[in-house]
């Protein structure tokens, strides 16, 4: 048996930053610690968080005025980032903002404010019920949401307008260029921006590489994470034995033999110890060559 590990996988620069910007706060003596929602979308990474002193809270706490923050208080913005009310709420309470929003999603934010002010009119393509989608788009007026190219055909755009179309930072490299392709041949109207996080689009290749020249491709990620759902998709059109595993609890050994060339790769939010752990359990119970 081999494992061999993609090129590119696990934590993401956004990710990294976050993490630690948690771990130094921990460590300050402030009253009470606080993240908004899941500071990344691993469960391990999140109960780890809660193991070294923060409390999660969430949005909808905070819009019903039933959070428990108070002045003093330190509360982390995760790396999705959060929406322009839940921002100007918090900013009226007498307590420390640490704002571990992803640059990319900033980005992507700044660009819609701007295109907006311009007269353009906004055209989203990602999943609207993820948190950085709805973070983004509350900082816009009027935003058209597409889930994929299929939803943008079925509603026609006006010749007459002015369009910016956005993405989600984590949405199909392939997709994107699907859908830029429909845009640029039937919309010469639409301004297009590519703004899919740059270690998104190289882990979806390295995933794509890998699972080319293995029997079996195993993706380590939380089952929640958008990035990580995204990477299986991939695999999975090169590869139909591809899994998605959230840690080595998960993991079903049955599905490997032994003359197996087992690929392993991750999602941005997931840290090298569950790869690792992962990977040990596969040793533990097969003969993997070093």
């Amino acid at each position: 048996m081999k494992i061999i590990r993609a090129e590119k996988m696990g934590f993401c620069f956004g990710v990294k930053k976050a993490v630690e910007a948690c771990y130094r706060i921990a460590e300050k003596k402030s009253k009470n610690k606080y993240i908004l929602g899941m500071v990344v979308h691993n469960k391990d990474v999140v109960d780890e968080m809660k193991r070294i002193g923060f409390v999660i809270i969430e949005e909808e706490e905070i819009l019903n005025g039933k959070d428990p923050l108070v002045k003093g208080d330190t509360i982390i913005i995760r790396a999705h980032g959060t929406t322009a009310e839940i921002t100007n709420i918090l900013k009226q309470k007498q307590i420390e903002i640490i704002d571990a929003t992803c640059i990319f999603v900033d980005k992507i934010k700044e660009i819609l404010i701007e295109r907006e002010s311009l007269g353009d009119e906004i055209i989203f393509i990602g999943d609207k019920e993820h948190p950085e989608v709805k973070g983004i788009v509350s900082f816009g007026k009027k935003i058209n949401i597409f889930k994929n190219l299929n939803e943008l055909k079925e509603k026609p755009l006006n010749s007459s307008k002015k369009y910016s179309v956005l993405t989600q930072t984590t949405l199909n490299k392939e997709k994107f260029m699907d859908i830029k392709e429909y845009l640029q041949k039937h919309y010469s109207n639409a301004k297009i921006f590519d703004r899919i996080c740059g270690a998104t689009s190289e882990r979806q290749e390295a995933t794509r590489k890998l699972s080319r020249v293995c029997d079996i491709v195993i993706v380590i990620g939380d089952l929640k994470s958008s990035n990580s759902k995204k990477l299986l998709e991939v695999a999975l059109t090169e590869n139909p034995n591809s899994y998605l595993v959230q840690n080595d609890i998960e993991l079903d050994l049955s599905i490997f033999s032994e003359s197996m060339k087992i690929g392993i790769t991750a999602g941005a939010s997931t840290p090298e110890d569950i790869i690792k752990k992962i990977e040990n359990k596969i040793r533990g119970n097969f003969n993997v060559e070093y």
